[in-house]
């Protein structure tokens, strides 16, 4: 069955809204959108608007990637990130137009531009080996190499994000940016991240882990550097993770996120504030069981480097993002820790930002029920007057029929409160009966929530239901909640999920019951592995970038090393037996659902050799499965990977419930 709902084609249609950015003086708005072009990539250009009038001029122009824009103090440039000399390099460019201008030269280029208060001076991270220098240049030539092998004594050699290690460390690089002047700011094998200027400009604070085994300590330390005497302050203790730094506007306090480790990586982000005078930390959220982030999923692109807490003018409180009950919403937490909402709603703010006065905000929403995959809106410091500023996607969707998801709330097995929605399959029609398709989320320790999701669209166009919800192990619900699955994989959220799926069933009539399909990625994959292995309640089932076999993980996984021990509370030399025993690969000779195998061939997450483990011990056996590998495609595949093969692999799943479930 096929409606006039959103096609995984669609997705080449989209236009992607992220990193909104107000102009000091509240007029004018920043951002970049990012669409794919005709050859099938990305393409990102930075756009202006005049907040008022919502006129909307394109800023940047060609088939680029032009990312992260930063206004100057006095509103007259705009600073950015751009590959268009060939590697990704800070160019500025005036606000009332002309050609962008190149800043950095740096050889293996430079990123995150923060601007001093006096906007002479600018901080950029940049990629360093310890045999590069700062003069190295980019070059255009690529001179043919030999092959030779990769050679490593790093336990963290490999990373999802960036394949294996260059041997390079994130280092921060002043740039004077009158005289041309650059000075490094920090030294050794160490990253060094988020700088941020005091407000008279005079010192840099910076995150960074300089222990003596940064990559088995998982702590982020607080920097201050005097740029009048070079000399560096450690701020805190070695004791919890901080990121974000942000000088209040008299200097003398950081706002910081960070949390301190006591769940391991199911550990609350919170908001702190650090006194500079006193070294005293405070706590601002310690009574609030909330995530301050946004850690919502959605496929739209959203993904950006987070804000952290903003001071008020007054400096007696701080605007943050975070995720609660399914929702991101913007919130206010004054010194004295008293909280507030000043913009929620069903849905997912992903980013924002203020001028300089505080007169207004901008935020960029993603939701669902009003059939927006990410736009601008912009409101007044009290959260009252809220306008939107963009309809960017409005054309695609007002052609397009689509399913508004509904949420409920439902008792777990133990009497615990569950979140979750549930869509009707796009053109439905009462008194007839549907396939249901339960979607499973990756993490764990993330959350479903009230945004828009692509991937639930396509499924319902082809005449599905779609269910997914937030089990034990997902934010949003408090600490406890996030961190119940811890030690339990496969147990209290296994539970779960088939709660929802048995409240489904006896709450919406139009479910055909014989007609159920699952599928999850990367941990969703992980539980769609384990519900096969334990059920036959689904007719069909596609697991993605998942995990089969947590005694390989450990050693192949970037993170398995560590996350093994934070989410299992063992180890492969403490108990094997246990991490088998909550493989699903064991229980293989159990499944007798239809499999369909999803996986990146560059995935170094969950890497492909858990799916090939898993296909072949299925196919050994006659199993019915299929198994589809996606070249030079990482983790992120779903959510950023090359357009095409996304579109490939939408269509794989509905064909893959199509064969069975229809």
């Amino acid at each position: 069955m096929t409606t006039n709902g959103l096609s995984a084609q669609n997705l080449l249609d989209f236009s992607f809204l992220s990193d909104p950015q107000l102009s000091p003086d509240g007029s004018w708005v920043v951002f970049v959108k990012r669409v794919i072009n005709e050859k099938e990539k990305y393409q990102s250009n930075l756009f202006l608007m005049h907040v008022d009038s919502k006129e909307i001029t394109q800023f940047t122009q060609g088939n680029f990637s032009d990312t992260q824009p930063r206004w100057s103090s006095d509103g007259r440039y705009i600073f950015f990130v751009s590959n268009r000399s060939g590697v990704q390099q800070i160019w500025n460019i005036a606000f009332n137009g002309g050609e962008a201008s190149q800043v950095t030269t740096f050889k293996r280029g430079a990123s995150q531009p923060v601007l001093s208060p006096a906007g002479k001076k600018l901080i950029v991270t940049v990629p360093l080996t310890t045999s590069d220098s700062l003069e190295d240049k980019e070059t255009k030539e690529k001179t043919e190499e030999k092959l030779k092998p990769y050679i490593t004594t790093s336990l963290q050699y490999k990373s999802d994000a960036k394949g294996f290690s260059d041997e390079t460390f994130d280092h921060l690089a002043l740039i004077d940016l009158e005289t041309g002047t650059q000075t490094l700011l920090t030294d050794g094998q160490y990253d060094h991240h988020s700088p941020a200027f005091s407000p008279a400009g005079k010192n840099v604070a910076y995150i960074a882990n300089r222990s003596e085994d940064p990559e088995q300590t998982f702590f982020s330390d607080i920097y201050q550097l005097d740029l009048a005497t070079n000399n560096t302050e450690k701020l805190t203790s070695s004791e919890k993770r901080f990121y974000t730094p942000h000088y209040s506007h008299d200097g003398t306090k950081l706002s910081l996120l960070g949390d301190d480790l006591e769940y391991k990586g199911a550990t609350l982000t919170r908001v702190w504030s650090l006194d500079l005078s006193s070294k005293e930390l405070t706590c601002l959220t310690s009574e609030w069981d909330v995530e301050c982030n946004d850690v919502a999923i959605n496929d739209m692109g959203t993904g950006a480097a987070s804000a952290g807490a903003i001071w008020s003018k007054t400096n007696d409180a701080l605007f943050f993002l975070a995720s609660e009950l399914g929702s991101t919403s913007l919130y206010k937490v004054t010194l004295d820790k008293q909280i507030s909402t000043v913009i929620g709603g069903k849905r997912q703010i992903y980013a924002f930002s203020t001028d300089k006065d505080q007169d207004r905000f901008v935020y960029a929403v993603s939701q669902s029920a009003a059939a927006i995959p990410g736009d601008l809106f912009v409101s007044t410091l009290s959260g009252n007057e809220e306008q939107r500023l963009t309809a960017i996607n409005e054309q695609l969707l007002q052609t397009k029929t689509l399913s508004i998801p509904e949420d409920f709330h439902f008792k777990a097995n133990d009497g615990s409160e569950l979140q979750g929605w549930i869509m009707k399959p796009t053109g439905f029609k009462d008194g007839e009966t549907y396939p249901l398709v339960l979607e499973i989320h990756g993490g764990p320790h993330a959350m479903y929530s009230h945004a828009f999701m692509h991937e639930f669209q396509v499924i319902a166009s082809k005449g599905y239901g779609v269910l997914y919800m937030n089990p034990r192990g997902s934010h949003g619900y408090g600490q406890q909640f996030v961190d119940a699955v811890r030690g339990d994989y496969g147990g209290i959220d296994y539970g779960d999920v088939m709660s929802a799926v048995d409240y489904a069933l006896e709450n919406y009539d139009w479910i055909d019951s014989s007609r159920l399909g699952v599928t999850g990625g990367s941990y969703g994959g992980f539980m769609t592995n384990w519900i096969v292995g334990h059920t036959n309640k689904f007719k069909a089932a596609v697991t993605q970038r998942s995990i089969s076999n947590w005694l390989s993980f450990y050693g192949v996984s970037d993170i398995g090393y560590y996350f093994t021990e934070w989410e299992h509370k063992t180890t492969v030399m403490e108990n094997p037996e246990e991490l088998w025993r909550i493989s699903p690969l064991r229980y293989v000779k159990d499944v007798e659902t239809p499999l369909l195998i999803l996986h990146s061939e560059n995935d170094y997450r969950c890497p492909i050799e858990q799916a090939e483990q898993l296909y072949i011990t299925l196919k050994q056996q006659k199993k019915p499965t299929r198994f589809v590998r996606f070249p030079e495609s990482n983790h992120e595949l779903s959510r950023s990977g090359d357009p095409g093969l996304r579109i490939i692999r939408l269509n794989e799943i509905t064909d893959w419930f199509d064969q069975y479930l229809n």
